[in-house]
């Protein structure tokens, strides 16, 4: 009796034992594998972005041409959509009657002057008179009187003539300077108004000016953009043409309007740019790319290793064989890679591909990922959107 109680006392310890050892292979099955993930080291490098503003092209200066006196248009001399010089006669309005006009003015400041020759004569006259007590005084008082009013006559001919010649200059319109000039609004024969009548429409071209809108909380960095001279090697203005590709030539800061607009809370930018081939012209919309303050030497990644999880943004860290999970800050994107402003250190190696499998602390070996564009996301996790650094209406973009 006693050797069977023995027996089944060591039957039991080998099941039990047996159970053990089951439990502990089932578990090390189900330890799990290491994933095999893709790394890119954080690049400590020289990011230049740009904020973007939407612009318009607008001539530095504009003039409308309009007729100062009226009559019939006799002449053209001009083609029109052609740059013109300063000076050059554009439109003529019937001159005769305005140079018959001058002519009677010379004419009578010639007759006022003989006039007062005259009484100039009569005076010295009536004096040696007046000396010998032969004349009255009042004969005397009133040649000096009749002097004085000859002299007045003689100047108010005189500003007739100016009067004449100022309205026969105008019946030649110039170009108030060198500009591009744009289609006639009216033809030979055309009658014209004084004040009233469009004839055409002249602008400056070169330099010309490109206008945008920024936020009134950025008005204290423009400020600073205004003792910069631009030219060629000063890239902080630089146009971007409709059709995408960037213009050749950089802007200076020309002028920061005088107010701020109180409904939409921005405030017009101006800035001058050189345009010596005709390529922008007035009224095309562009886009002006402002040279982002915060450009420099900044930590750089590619943009897929980031995720997001619930509004904050996450990478994957290489560390031997785990993988850490670091909270980071973004800056702007550069085509394909972005700037993380902290959480990480240059020289990382940041986990590119296979992280959709991963959580913090998982093993990790280096390697192609097994699966990794059908594998399923980490739970609240999932790509991280475009970073947008948008204020007052700009957009960040790399160079």
């Amino acid at each position: 009796m006693k050797q069977h109680s023995l027996l089944l006392i060591c039957a039991a310890s080998a099941m039990a034992w047996s159970a053990c050892g089951n439990k502990s292979g089932q578990q090390q099955q189900q330890a799990p594998p290491a994933t095999p993930v893709q790394t890119a080291p954080v690049q400590d490098t020289a990011a230049i972005y740009y904020d973007k503003y939407p612009a318009t092209v607008v001539a530095l200066n504009t003039v409308e041409l309009r007729a100062q006196v009226s009559g019939f248009i006799t002449g053209i001399f001009f083609q029109e959509g052609q740059v013109v010089e300063k000076g050059k006669p554009l439109y003529e309005i019937d001159r005769r009657k305005y140079e018959a006009a001058y002519n009677q003015a010379v004419a009578n400041v010639a007759s006022a002057k003989a006039n007062l020759v005259k009484a100039q004569k009569d005076i010295d006259r009536y004096n040696k008179l007046a000396e010998q007590d032969a004349i009255a005084r009042q004969v005397v008082d009133n040649a000096e009187a009749a002097f004085e009013s000859q002299k007045a006559q003689v100047a108010v001919a005189e500003a007739a003539v100016r009067s004449a010649a100022t309205d026969l200059d105008y019946a030649v319109i110039k170009a108030p300077f060198t500009g591009r000039i744009g289609i006639s609004q009216v033809k030979l024969g055309a009658q014209v108004s004084p004040g009233t009548t469009l004839l055409n429409t002249i602008s400056s071209e070169d330099p010309i000016a490109v206008q945008f809108v920024v936020n009134q909380t950025e008005i204290s960095r423009f400020v600073a953009y205004e003792g910069r001279k631009g030219g060629a090697g000063d890239s902080t203005f630089q146009v971007q043409l409709p059709d995408g590709t960037m213009y050749t030539n950089n802007g200076r800061l020309y002028a920061i309007d005088r107010g701020v607009d109180n409904q939409t809370a921005t405030i017009n930018v101006k800035v001058e740019i050189p345009n010596p081939k005709d390529v922008l012209k007035d009224g095309m919309s562009v886009s002006m790319r402002v040279l982002n303050d915060l450009s420099g030497q900044r930590m750089v990644i590619p943009y897929k290793a980031v995720i997001e999880q619930m509004g904050e943004f996450f990478v994957f860290v290489a560390q031997d064989s785990i993988a850490l999970q670091r909270k980071i800050h973004l800056g702007p994107k550069l085509r394909d890679r972005i700037v993380v402003t902290d959480g990480i250190q240059p020289g990382d190696l940041v986990i590119t591909e296979g992280f959709q499998r991963l959580r913090d602390s998982s093993k990790i070996t280096l390697g192609p990922p097994a699966g990794a564009a059908g594998a399923p996301a980490a739970a609240g996790a999932q790509r991280a959107k475009p970073a947008s650094a948008e204020a007052g209406g700009k957009k960040p973009e790399g160079h």
